[in-house]
C-alpha cells in the first residue's frame, strides 16, 4: 500500500513583476514528497529549480514573486496545510522545524560575525523549549551526525575558518537541528572538489534512510542525481 505523501506539490506556476511587466519563470509544476525517499529537481541553470523551492518556504521576493496557478499542501498530523495561504508569521513555524534547506552557498547563507555553535543553536532556541545545556548537548551530537570531524573542537570557529565541505556540513547540521520531516538540498555539492562531492551527497543519503525524511535534491549535474 503506497503511503501518504508528506508534500504536495501541484500545477505550480511562478512569474515575476517588474516595471508593470509580468514574466513567468515557472510552469505548472506537479510533484509528491514521500517520507524516506528522495525526488530530484534536475535543469540547467535559469530553468527555475531553485524558485520552486523557495516557493515552497515562501522565501521569493514576495509581491514582486507572484503565483499564477498551484497548491502547495504540507501534511502532517495536525492536517493538511495549504503553505501559499499562511502568512509569514505562520510559515515561521514550519521553516526549520517540519521543512529545512540546505542552501546553495554556505559561505554566503552562514552569518560571518556569528560562530558555528550559535549558527547550529539558532533553530533550537526558535523552535523548541530546550536548556541551554541541553542546546549545547544537541549541537555537538548534531555535529557527529553530519560526520563534521573535530567538531568540537571547532564550535567556536567562524564559517570563514573552516574549508567549503566543513561549512557545508554545518548547514546540513543547521537543517537537521528541530528533525524536519522534509529537507531541501539546493545543490549541495556546487563548488566542492569531486571526493568532498560524494561524501556530501552520501551523507545526505544515510540522513534520510535513518532520519527517515523525504528528500528534495536540486541540481544541474544528471550524473550526480
Amino acid at each position: 500500500m503506497r503511503s501518504s505523501p508528506l508534500l504536495t506539490v501541484s500545477d505550480l506556476s511562478i512569474g515575476f513583476a517588474a516595471n508593470g511587466d509580468k514574466t513567468q519563470m515557472v510552469h505548472n509544476v506537479s510533484f509528491e514528497v514521500f517520507k524516506g525517499k528522495t525526488i530530484a529537481l534536475v535543469g540547467e541553470s535559469g530553468s527555475g529549480k531553485s524558485i520552486t523551492a523557495l516557493s515552497i518556504l515562501g522565501l521569493l521576493p514576495y509581491p514582486v514573486a507572484y503565483h499564477s496557478s498551484g497548491s502547495i499542501k504540507y501534511h502532517n498530523t495536525d492536517g493538511t496545510h495549504e503553505l501559499l495561504n499562511l502568512g509569514e508569521k505562520k510559515l515561521q513555524k514550519f521553516r526549520g522545524k517540519e521543512i529545512a534547506m540546505v542552501f546553495q552557498e554556505p559561505l554566503s547563507a552562514l552569518n560571518p560575525l556569528q560562530t558555528i555553535e550559535q549558527q547550529i543553536a539558532e533553530p533550537l532556541h526558535i523552535h523548541t523549549q530546550m536548556s541551554q545545556a541541553q542546546i549545547n548537548d544537541r549541537v555537538k551530537e548534531l555535529l557527529d551526525m553530519v560526520e563534521f570531524k573535530d567538531g568540537c573542537s571547532r564550535l567556536k570557529s567562524y564559517p570563514h575558518e573552516l574549508s567549503g565541505g566543513q561549512r557545508q556540513r554545518v548547514m546540513i547540521a543547521m537543517a537537521l537541528a528541530c528533525e524536519p520531516k522534509v529537507l531541501i538540498a539546493d545543490e549541495p555539492t556546487t563548488a566542492l572538489d569531486v571526493t568532498i562531492q560524494k561524501g556530501i551527497i552520501s551523507l545526505i543519503k544515510r540522513l534520510s534512510a535513518t532520519q527517515d525524511m523525504g528528500i528534495i535534491l536540486i541540481s544541474h549535474d544528471l550524473n550526480m542525481v
